[in-house]
C-alpha cells in the first residue's frame, strides 16, 4: 500500500515568483507547430482556434532568421501580431526563442549567420567532420545570438511592459550534441584541456556530456542575465529526452536532461526551470524525473519544478494534463503542434482544461493526487490517513465490451483532492475508485465480478466462522456530479447512487466521460 506526502493545490495557483513578481495561474497551454507563425495570415488564422480549444497560453516560435533576415535589420512584424491578436482573444504568450539552436541543430539561423563558417564556426566531430551546429565556444557565435535575443527581450518590453501577454520566455529549443557527445572542434578543444576536465571527470562519453552541459548552460546564462536586465521574466530551456537507451550523441545531448541538472543549475543560475519534452512512453516515469522538490541542500527552494512545454498532442493528453497537475502541481502543460492536430486529439485537452479551470478556482489550502491508468498499469492504492482509496483504470469493471475488444485502451486520468475528512472530488475520464478503512482492505479479498456486475459463481464473500470481521467500514454518503464556479463554490449538477455508483460499492468515471465527481464518505461498524 502506498503512502506519499502531498502538497498543496495552492502551491499551484501561485505558479513561480521571479524577482517580486509573479505570473498568474498554471499554464493550460499549447505549443503551435513550428512553421506556425511564420506569417501574419498564419498567426490570423491560428491563434483564434486555440482560444476555442480552451487554452489560456499559447507557445510561439519567435524566428531569428526572420527577425534578422539582414545582419543589423530587425524585424518584429510577427512578435507583434503575435502579441496584438493573443491579447485580443484574452490569451497569454510564452515565446520560444529560435537562436542558435533547434532541435540540436542551427536550422534557424539567418542565411548570413549560415554562410559565414569561419566567422560563425561550427561544432566538430573527433573525426573533423563539421555538424550543422554551431560551436557554443564561440565568441562570435554567442555575441550574434545575445544581440538579437536582447533587441527581442527590449522590444517585448517596449510592447508589453506589464507582461499582460507574454509571460514566459524559453531560451534556444532542444540544445544537445547529435553525432557526438561533445564539440571537438579547436575552441572546444582548448576549453577542454584549459579545465582539466579529463581529471576531473575521466573521458568516457559521459564525463563528455557533462563537459558540455556545462559549456552550453554557460553559454544560457549570458542569454538569461540579458533578460533578467532587460524584463524580467520567468525563463526556461527545454530537453529532448535520452529515451530507448540511447547513449550520448544518440539523443540531443547535453541538453537540460535531469541526470544533468547540478551542471546546468551551476552554468546557468539565471534560469528558473529545466522543463522535458515528453514524447515517449512512461509519461509518469518522465514527469517525476522532473518535479524535484523541496531540499535542505537548495536553500529551502525547490529545486525544479515541472513544466512541460511540449508533449505528443493524442486522445490522452487530457488525462495526461491532470495527472500532472495533481500528482505534481505542474506549472504547466502543453501539446505540441496542436495547431495541427485533429479534433479527436484535441477533444480530450479542450474537456480536461474545462475541469482544471474549475478546479484551480478553490483557493483554499488542498491535499492533491494524479491518476494515470493504461492497459499495464492499472491500480494505484492511496491511503490518505485512514482512508485507503483503490484508484483503477474504467475498464477494470467488467461490463464494458471495449475492455475486451482486443484495442488498445485509452488512458484513464484524473485529479483526486481531498476537500477535508470523508470528503473528496475527483475530476477526469476513465477512472473508478473505492474507499475502505486499513483493517477492512486487509479483511476483504478481491473477487472476480461477472459481466452483470455481480461475483462470479463460488466467489462467495462469506467467511468463516473464526474468521470474523472486525472494525469500521466506509461507505459511500454521496457521490454528486458538480461544477466549481469561479469564486469556488461547488454547485450540485445531479446525484450518482444506484447503478452509476454500483449500488454503493464505488464512484466511478466512465472513458470517454468528463466530469467533476463530489464525494462525500460515511464509516460504520
Amino acid at each position: 500500500m502506498m503512502k506519499r506526502m502531498v502538497t498543496s493545490l495552492v502551491l499551484m495557483m501561485s505558479v513561480l515568483a521571479v524577482s517580486a513578481q509573479t505570473m498568474n495561474g498554471p499554464i493550460l497551454g499549447g505549443e503551435l507547430s513550428n512553421s506556425a507563425a511564420t506569417s501574419l495570415a498564419d498567426i490570423d488564422e491560428v491563434i483564434p482556434r486555440m482560444r476555442a480549444l480552451g487554452l489560456n497560453t499559447i507557445l510561439v516560435p519567435a524566428y531569428w532568421e526572420l527577425m534578422e533576415p539582414v545582419e543589423n535589420q530587425f524585424n518584429f512584424a510577427l512578435i507583434d501580431r503575435t502579441i496584438d491578436v493573443a491579447r485580443r482573444e484574452q490569451l497569454h504568450v510564452v515565446f520560444l526563442w529560435f537562436g542558435v539552436w533547434k532541435n540540436s541543430m542551427s536550422c534557424y539561423t539567418p542565411a548570413w549567420f549560415k554562410q559565414d563558417t569561419k566567422r560563425f564556426p561550427r561544432a566538430m566531430t573527433a573525426e573533423g567532420k563539421q555538424m550543422e551546429i554551431a560551436s557554443c565556444f564561440s565568441p562570435n557565435v554567442l555575441q550574434a545570438d545575445l544581440k538579437a535575443f536582447s533587441a527581442l527581450m527590449r522590444h517585448i518590453r517596449e510592447k508589453d511592459p506589464q507582461r499582460e501577454v507574454v509571460v514566459m520566455m524559453q531560451i534556444e529549443n532542444e540544445i544537445g550534441m547529435l553525432e557526438s557527445a561533445r564539440d571537438h572542434s579547436p575552441l572546444a578543444e582548448k576549453a577542454y584541456h584549459q579545465e582539466k576536465w579529463a581529471a576531473r571527470y575521466g573521458t568516457d562519453e559521459y564525463a563528455d556530456e557533462k563537459f558540455m552541459a556545462v559549456s552550453y548552460a554557460r553559454y544560457v546564462e549570458h542569454l538569461a542575465k540579458a533578460a533578467r536586465e532587460i524584463h524580467d521574466m520567468p525563463l526556461y530551456v527545454n530537453a529532448a529526452m535520452n529515451s530507448r537507451g540511447r547513449r550520448p550523441g544518440e539523443y540531443p545531448s547535453a541538453g537540460p536532461l535531469a541526470h544533468l541538472i547540478d551542471f546546468w543549475h551551476e552554468g546557468a543560475p539565471s534560469i528558473d526551470l529545466l522543463a522535458p519534452d515528453i514524447y515517449d512512453t512512461g509519461f509518469k516515469a518522465w514527469c517525476a524525473q522532473y518535479a524535484m522538490p523541496l531540499r535542505p541542500q537548495d536553500g529551502g527552494k525547490v529545486k525544479n519544478r515541472l513544466f512541460i512545454p511540449e508533449s505528443r498532442c493524442c486522445e490522452n493528453s487530457g488525462v495526461r494534463a491532470l495527472y500532472a497537475f495533481g500528482e505534481h502541481q505542474a506549472l504547466g502543460f502543453s501539446p505540441f503542434a496542436i495547431d495541427q492536430a485533429s479534433h479527436q486529439e484535441t477533444e480530450s485537452i479542450t474537456k480536461a482544461y474545462s475541469l482544471l479551470r474549475q478546479v484551480f478556482n478553490i483557493r483554499q489550502s488542498l491535499n492533491t493526487w494524479g491518476l494515470l491508468f493504461d492497459q499495464n498499469d492499472k491500480e494505484r492504492v492511496i491511503d490518505d490517513n485512514g482512508v485507503v482509496m483503490t484508484c483503477r483504470h474504467y475498464f477494470t469493471l467488467p461490463w464494458d465490451a471495449r475492455a475486451t475488444d482486443g484495442t488498445t485502451w485509452p488512458e484513464g486520468g484524473a485529479i483526486l483532492i481531498r476537500l477535508g475528512k470523508f470528503d473528496y472530488l475527483l475530476a477526469g475520464s476513465g477512472v473508478v475508485i473505492d474507499f475502505k478503512t486499513p483493517s477492512e482492505k486487509r479483511q476483504t479479498e478481491q473477487k472476480k465480478l461477472g459481466e452483470d456486475g455481480f461475483l462470479e459463481a463460488g466467489g462467495s464473500t462469506e467467511q468463516k466462522a473464526n474468521k470474523r470481521f472486525s472494525g469500521k467500514r466506509l461507505g459511500l454518503l454521496s457521490v454528486d456530479e458538480v461544477s466549481i464556479a469561479d469564486d469556488g463554490t461547488i454547485q450540485y449538477l445531479r446525484r450518482h447512487n444506484g447503478d452509476q455508483t454500483h449500488q454503493g460499492r464505488h464512484a466511478r468515471i466512465g472513458v470517454g466521460e468528463w466530469k467533476i465527481l463530489h464525494i462525500k464518505l460515511y464509516d460504520y461498524n
